[in-house]
């Protein structure tokens, strides 16, 4: 065989690469070797955000009072909860599955390949060569070198989904999103639960927007044991503990949620000739790898984050070029959301690392209380800050209920150069959401018109000369 395209993966990134590929017209082989679909449908962002859903509606009862209604404990079925879980990845997977890949002309083949050359690979014991390669292995969770992890029955993001039965108390060895997002749902779905992170919850995030979340969490009852490391692990199923200098931090079950790492073991790319790092694949802009006609894409790109969005972002970069031969790089501003509650969306530099870039940088912060809409909700905690460097917005950070959504204006902001005049001037329907993050561009102006002397003498001047 020689095909126009072989993917290997069946993830977010190989999915889509495959598809748009074979809708132009492409001869494509798809290679996988475990689920159709990846981490994302089967242990990531569908599961994950399904159990957040149903933890919501938890909370929800327990809240009610807010409302004049009155609040309920729940009463949870959590293996009731569990198939809406697989329920919900069902109905996503035949948009992943082969039986629509294969209607679309791409030939699917299961099992494990490996390069035999910069251009060949090897599978279920054929050999075949393409014009072009795209490696989308994807990652797989890390768990770090403690002693006497290895030997313990500790869940991650691909087994925690398969619980049938609520842990008594779930250790959450990680305060990264995932963690931060688990240990959440879990704890409002009844467990009791305890993060144990090295250093600050989301250390990538902003600190004042951190803060916000972790009084959340706490309010709600999740133990946080920050800037705790971890020496030792043990146990027996059931009955686990870590160790944190002299003291033993019990519970019945423990998630490891510390990152991931890309998978590329088994590929053999050392017979391609392919360049790796710790991180993964390494690429140009163009995501070649140092076999100029072999991509890489999603996370197994070494210096990518692992995000469902950037695997599909990447895969438009690869198809541009291997498929219609037009130039094409990456470059574009990676926005990211922790889908806790509030959550937590950024765009662009945070406060620090846009006065480590700009120097002089003006910070507006415009709060979730001044708007109608949140008011009517009851969910006016958390706000949006613009980070604003010589007029233009470097950077956005949303704490809030519904960040993730609001933060969407401000990636078509940053990605287009949109002026915050054009932001602040813009109709919006009322009351929603949306105005807080216009009332935090015109707030910018404000605080230059209002109060401004000049401006008031520019007022006066007009007022005696114009009739």
């Amino acid at each position: 065989m020689r095909p126009d395209l072989i993917v290997i993966g069946a993830g977010a990134a190989g999915l889509s690469v495959a598809s748009g590929a074979a809708q132009m017209g492409a001869q494509v082989v798809l290679i996988e070797g475990g689920e159709m679909g990846g981490d994302c449908l089967n242990h990531g962002c569908v599961p994950s955000k399904a159990l957040i859903a149903a933890a919501s509606a938890a909370e929800a009862m327990r809240q009610a009072g807010r409302f004049g209604i009155a609040p309920v404990t729940p009463v949870v079925d959590f293996a009731a909860v569990m198939d809406h879980v697989a329920g919900v990845i069902a109905e996503i997977a035949p948009h992943d599955s082969q039986a629509r890949f294969e209607g679309l002309g791409v030939r699917v083949i299961r099992g494990m390949a490996r390069f035999t050359g910069p251009r060949e690979i090897a599978v279920n014991g054929e050999v075949m060569s393409a014009r072009r390669i795209a490696i989308a292995t994807g990652s797989r969770p890390f768990a770090p070198p403690v002693p006497g992890l290895a030997g313990l029955p500790y869940l991650t993001n691909e087994t925690v989904f398969d619980l049938r039965s609520l842990p008594r108390h779930l250790l959450v060895l990680g305060g990264g999103p995932v963690g931060v997002e688990l240990a959440q749902a879990f704890r409002r779905l009844g467990a009791e639960v305890t993060i144990v992170q090295s250093g600050s919850l989301l250390p990538r995030e902003d600190p004042e927007a951190v803060e916000v979340v972790r009084a959340a969490l706490l309010r709600e009852g999740v133990e946080l044991r920050e800037g705790a490391k971890v020496e030792e692990a043990g146990g027996v199923e059931g009955d686990l503990w870590l160790r944190v200098g002299e003291e033993r931090i019990t519970g019945s079950h423990l998630l490891v949620a510390t990152g991931r790492r890309p998978s590329v073991d088994a590929l053999d790319l050392a017979a391609a000739g392919i360049a790796t790092d710790k991180g993964g694949v390494v690429t140009d802009r163009r995501l070649r790898t140092s076999e100029r006609r072999v991509f890489a894409v999603g996370d197994v790109v070494s210096g990518s984050p692992d995000f469902t969005h950037v695997a599909g972002y990447h895969a438009g970069v690869v198809i541009r070029q291997a498929m219609l031969g037009l130039p094409a790089r990456i470059g574009a501003l990676i926005p990211r959301v922790t889908y806790c509650q509030p959550e937590l969306a950024q765009i662009g530099l945070t406060e620090e690392q846009a006065r480590a870039k700009h120097g002089r940088v003006e910070v507006v912060r415009h709060g979730f209380d001044t708007s109608d809409r949140a008011r009517t909700a009851r969910e006016t905690t958390g706000w949006v800050k613009l980070m604003v460097h010589r007029g233009q917005v470097v950077g956005v950070t949303i704490v809030g209920a519904h960040a993730g959504d609001l933060l969407a204006p401000w990636v078509l902001a940053l990605s287009a150069g949109t002026r915050l005049s054009t932001l602040s001037g813009l109709m919006l329907p009322y009351p929603t959401l949306p105005e807080t993050g216009k009332a935090a561009a015109g707030a910018y102006f404000s605080a230059k018109l209002f109060g401004n002397p000049w401006v008031e003498r520019g007022v006066r001047l007009v007022q005696r000369v114009i009739p």
